[in-house]
């Protein structure tokens, strides 16, 4: 189990889809974007926007970590090697994609009970920060600190202005 008093993310791992298991401690020092996703959402698009944010701020320190799950209507039903096609095939991934995951409930991954905890949402003293729906989104800084959730309305280019001011924070001391 993490340390929680560390407040970081740091400290968790996940596999790829591809089946390498990365820890997010790779990652140390850059501002990153985290997703939960799915293939046959109607926030599917969002994956052209998450793009766009990837490869225009990743030279500059920025990382878009996605988690497809299929906790939403049954929307991520395929495989780990069918997601990976779906997101190259439809959109050119090119940032991390890792393997399908529980976000809610007892068999989520511990990340997402991290991510929950420290940024639970609006309502998020009524639903224990539960995630409601595919494209839900944490905006992580240099420190590896949770600053920031969106919900699956707020497009990714919307978070352009809030990704810069990260960027442009660097590491504080």
């Amino acid at each position: 189990m993490p340390n929680q008093s560390t407040n970081t993310i740091y400290t968790f791992s996940a596999p790829l889809l591809d089946g390498r298991q990365v820890s997010l401690s790779e990652f140390r020092g850059r501002v990153m974007l985290i997703a939960n996703t799915a293939s046959l959402c109607g926030f599917t698009p969002q994956y052209k926007g998450l793009e766009a944010l990837y490869s225009g701020y990743h030279e500059r320190g920025f990382e878009v970590l996605a988690f497809p799950s299929n906790q939403f209507g049954g929307q991520e039903p395929g495989t780990d090697a069918e997601i990976g096609a779906f997101c190259q095939r439809n959109f050119a991934i090119s940032f991390p994609v890792f393997a399908k995951i529980d976000v809610n409930g007892p068999q989520a991954h511990p990340l997402y009970r991290f991510l929950k905890e420290q940024r639970p949402g609006m309502a998020g003293f009524l639903t224990g920060g539960r995630i409601g729906w595919n494209f839900t989104k944490f905006l992580v800084d240099r420190e590896g600190k949770v600053v920031s959730r969106y919900g699956p309305a707020r497009s990714p280019e919307s978070l352009a202005p809030e990704i810069e001011r990260q960027l442009q924070g660097g590491i504080r001391s």
